[in-house]
């Protein structure tokens, strides 16, 4: 790696870091060596950038600073289009209207060539699912986690058998071609998972919750989710 690239990774983690970040840190993410890192931070500094810190105690960007926006590999750029065709194609109309300004202010600084590239992406993901009652009650619980506010669901499982169930909505999972709702459910009174297409109705309650270290989406996940994902 040349020392430009090193600077631009550099610059990148920093970026991407919203408190001060040791070099100890930031040499074991680049696999370096901590004089590296002081070294490539002074560099950075006398061109300009606004780090703020010390060695010994990390170091942030400037609080309020702008940078010229980052560019994009090929690889990069391609991996970005691919993901938002795909938010726009399995996502609620909200995400896929984010989705498709996002793309646009990301092209709107790409070079022609890459522009050409993105334009004649050979791969296609239909969209027939952004406007399906499963898209719009994605969204619905979407809002509903971010708020916090329980949730009625009328649910017919894969058997058939339908029940009604009070929900506090803690996130979701796409599995390829269905979301899951994944909630604390006070009928159980553990979590349970539901899948969107299975919900006959569902309302959003005045009722709000609270999440914990023992009750959250990430407390779910590291319970459940395989040992390799």
């Amino acid at each position: 790696m040349s020392k430009s690239e090193r600077l631009f990774e550099l610059l990148t983690l920093l970026r991407s870091k919203r408190y001060a970040t040791t070099a100890a840190e930031l040499a074991r993410t680049m696999e370096v060596s901590e004089r590296t890192i002081y070294r490539d931070i002074q560099s950075l500094i006398n061109s300009g950038v606004p780090i703020q810190g010390e060695a010994g105690v990390g170091y942030v960007l400037q609080a309020g600073s702008h940078l010229p926006p980052l560019m994009f590999t090929e690889k990069e750029m391609m991996a970005l289009e691919l993901g938002m065709r795909m938010v726009r194609a399995w996502s609620d109309e909200e995400l896929a209207e984010a989705s498709k300004s996002a793309s646009t202010k990301i092209l709107s600084v790409l070079p022609d060539k890459l522009k050409q590239q993105v334009e004649a992406f050979p791969i296609l993901v239909p969209d027939f699912h952004t406007q399906s009652e499963t898209a719009k009650r994605g969204k619905l619980l979407r809002h509903a986690t971010d708020a916090k506010h329980k949730v009625s669901i009328a649910y017919s499982d894969e058997k058939g058998a339908q029940t009604e169930r009070k929900l506090q909505p803690l996130g979701q999972m796409f599995w390829g071609r269905n979301w899951t709702l994944v909630a604390w459910c006070e009928l159980r009174e553990d979590y349970r998972h539901f899948r969107l297409d299975r919900i006959k109705s569902m309302s959003v309650l005045d009722e709000s919750f609270e999440t914990h270290e023992t009750k959250s989406f990430p407390h779910f996940l590291a319970l459940y989710a395989p040992p390799d994902a």
